[in-house]
């Protein structure tokens, strides 16, 4: 193939320039902002791999469930494989037992590894994992000790194997010709070692390719950019820009350029049937305000816009955290449960007391209360006594629950909020970190949702009682059940779960029953919440209110769009420091990617708030918005 450089690579669009590189054998990286159409390119790419390579495999990764399902509908082909990083690598090296069994114990026996570790042993033999009847399994837990790993320890186990054992990367690349990485910039750079450095101690040949936008990276503990690794030697990435926008109007396009720090500049489509544009082919000029106010009142924010909040779908307010969100929607029962319980925390510390101090008494068959009498002085902090002031029959109870039990329990707000959905047809796929009680009563609220908006045949698949139906006589019997259930009015969360259960709309299964057993004393708090507050948070979740997180925004698109810039307590983001371009590096460049994403959601029309700012502020957002888009409410 003549080769193309300069000028003439320039007079190729960006699907011309990546089959040039995938022709030439050459590793390829297209990099486009916001509303590029980077994940139409990657389905062009993967169709013409499948047209022109008919006897060879595509792998396809990317980040969550729901893009891995986006990509399947748009290609469903044999000879296309997409998953999750995680499920992708755990798949081509689940099988090689003895070379996972070595690796953890070298990982193990490493003092620099210190995610992997065994407490239960100083050096860790190298039979250790030998007589485990299932091998190494990857789960949504870590039991290390007894070979399960999860999450994390995949990434660092599967970057040690293919830095160890070559063998494992001849066999990828013989099994795919094309990898694909759909968001790059949010994986792990482990992953990225692993295809762009390991990958070379293999002579055979493939191609990888990456699709994503470095500034839209806004999880902690990714690679970011591929800039280590781009250029046109013979193993670099060659980079593809994609800067034409379909997504937003002219004056968002205009503001994405002004916060954009990588120098990539979009421009308008050169499709005029694209969504930005009017039925005149023309780009819409949208609409950008930064509003901001003496006192802090988003309502009188919301009847200045004069927007329809109630239209979820089109409609969204975009805040920091779950937390500044939950009273606006209604969740804050259940929120504190799971993220501010201080009855859990103060185990915690004591738990961690115990190891810190190398304390080996046996705990097993005593109460919380008893560890507290035998430790003496291994006080609660301000906080958590403040907590157990305001709750003491929670710490009476905690205080006679066995201490083996109580101190297993695990608690996290993403056992409440993870907005993944699992798929109960494959187990074996990691999906959502909701517990077995929030995944039962979505299952519970799910039956509702179907049955109350006619989606009949759907509800009918989804419920239990569908075992149950032999005649027209146990359908009314279902009727009257279900509407029956769907007057939740004043019913607490184990009212309804009883009342599910006795009418056979959702059965109490071994996943629940476990869980009240070993986390009874998150149950006996979830329990007394008022049912009417968990569909809140299903409707949260699933989508259905005005409010969203600015990080579960991502990839989304809205007419109209609030971003509410408050830190929310947190320290990992500062929007003041934002304009005025200050701060600590890693913090700024943080807040500018997040603010990045947030600003390009909208399609039609974007408004920023921000409650009481400062003069140097309020001229820089002059600056970014343009001085007559800057109004005090």
């Amino acid at each position: 193939m003549a080769e193309i450089v300069g000028s003439d690579m320039e007079e190729l669009d960006e699907f011309e320039q990546i089959i040039y590189h995938i022709n030439s054998g050459n590793n390829f990286l297209l990099s486009g902002g916001a509303g590029s159409g980077k994940t139409y390119t990657l389905v062009q790419v993967i169709k013409k791999c499948i047209e022109d390579y008919p006897t060879s495999k595509v792998a396809c990764m990317t980040y969550t469930n729901a893009a891995v399902k986006e990509i399947e509908e748009r290609v469903n082909h044999k000879n296309l494989n997409v998953t999750t990083i995680h499920d992708f690598l755990w798949d081509n090296i689940k099988h090689f037992q003895k070379e996972l069994k070595q690796s953890l114990v070298s990982l193990a026996n490493d003092e620099l590894i210190t995610r992997i570790k065994i407490s239960t042993v100083d050096l860790v033999p190298n039979d250790f994992f030998d007589e485990l009847e299932k091998g190494i399994q990857y789960k949504e837990y870590l039991r290390l000790q007894d070979g399960i790993i999860s999450h994390d320890e995949l990434l660092i186990l599967a970057n040690h194997l293919f830095l160890t054992y070559p063998k494992l990367s001849d066999i990828l690349k013989d099994r795919f010709k094309f990898i694909f990485v759909d968001e790059y910039q949010d994986t792990s750079k482990l992953v990225i070692e692993i295809f762009l450095e390991h990958f070379k101690l293999s002579d055979k040949k493939n191609i990888i390719g990456f699709f994503g936008d470095a500034m839209q990276c806004i999880y902690d503990n990714t690679v970011g950019n591929l800039d280590a690794y781009k250029g046109e030697e013979n193993d670099e990435v060659r980079e593809v820009k994609k800067q034409q926008n379909r997504r937003n109007p002219k004056l968002v396009i205009d503001l994405a350029n002004r916060l954009r720090t990588d120098g990539l500049v979009q421009t308008e489509s050169d499709d005029e049937n694209a969504p930005n544009m009017d039925e005149g082919g023309v780009l819409k000029t949208g609409n950008i305000q930064f509003l901001y106010s003496d006192i802090n009142n988003i309502q009188e924010i919301k009847e200045y816009l004069g927007w329809d909040f109630s239209d979820s779908k089109n409609t969204k307010e975009l805040n920091l955290t779950h937390n500044l969100i939950a009273d606006k929607a209604g969740i804050r029962n259940l929120m504190n449960i799971y993220n501010s319980d201080g009855v859990l925390k103060y185990k915690n510390r004591v738990r961690k007391y115990i190891k810190d101090n190398g304390i080996d008494e046996d705990f097993s068959e005593m109460t919380f209360g008893e560890v507290l009498d035998f430790l003496v002085g291994v006080n609660p902090t301000n906080t958590m006594q403040q907590f157990i002031d305001d709750n003491p029959e929670l710490y009476d109870f905690a205080r006679n629950q066995n201490w083996n039990v109580l101190s297993k329990i695990y608690v996290d707000k993403d056992q409440l909020l993870d907005d993944k959905k699992q798929s109960e047809d494959d187990e074996n796929k990691k999906g959502s970190k909701r517990d077995a009680l929030i995944r039962h009563l979505f299952k519970i609220e799910t039956n509702i949702f179907l049955y109350s908006n006619k989606r009949y045949n759907e509800f009918l698949r989804a419920t239990d009682y569908r075992f149950n139906i032999r005649n027209i006589e146990d359908k009314r019997v279902l009727k009257a059940s279900i509407e029956s259930l769907i007057d939740v009015g004043e019913k607490t969360i184990e009212h309804v779960i009883i009342e599910a259960n006795e009418n056979g709309i959702c059965l109490i299964d071994d996943k629940l029953e476990g869980f009240k057993t070993n986390k009874e004393y998150i149950f006996n708090r979830v329990k007394n919440v008022k049912y009417k507050e968990f569909q809140k948070l299903y409707n949260y979740l699933e989508g259905f209110t005005p409010f969203s997180t600015q990080h579960k925004t991502k990839g989304a698109e809205f007419d109209n769009v609030l971003v509410i810039l408050d830190n929310g307590g947190w320290n990992n983001y500062n929007f003041k420091n934002l304009f005025l371009v200050a701060g600590t590096e890693s913090v700024l460049e943080r807040t500018q990617k997040l603010f990045y994403v947030c600003c390009t959601r909208s399609k039609e029309k974007l408004a920023i708030y921000f409650n009481s700012p400062s003069n140097n502020v309020i001229a820089k957002a002059k600056e970014w918005f343009g001085e007559a888009n800057v109004i005090k409410v």
